[in-house]
């Protein structure tokens, strides 16, 4: 089953699961924060490092099988495969979107 996504985000796993980095990182306002596995990460240069980091890692292909709405935040449940121990496993990813309309935040659990 496919979730019904906001089209920034059908972009994003789109370009997740292209491991195009360049994609990935234009649905990212510039002073976008990451949270993902205990680090933070601000600002599109530092998410461009970790998206490359963990692309070549852990090769990671995205399903996306959930989506809702809680408060300010579109929270998303994805089935992440790749090359990393429990794999596939499900993640939470908590989405919060600029006044543009990108991503302004992201957490992933």
């Amino acid at each position: 089953m496919k979730a019904d996504l906001p089209e920034i985000l059908d972009g994003y796993f789109a370009a997740q699961n292209r491991h195009d980095i360049d994609a990935m990182v234009a649905c990212f306002a510039a002073d976008a924060a990451v949270r993902d596995e205990g680090r933070d990460i601000v600002g599109t240069r530092a998410i461009r490092a970790w998206k490359k980091e963990t692309s070549a890692k852990y090769r990671i292909s995205a399903e996306p099988i959930e989506c809702r709405v809680e408060d300010d935040r579109t929270i998303v449940l994805v089935k992440v495969s790749g090359t990393f121990d429990g794999s596939p496993a499900n993640l939470t990813y908590r989405f919060g979107f600029s006044g543009d309309g990108r991503i302004g935040a992201l957490e992933i659990r």
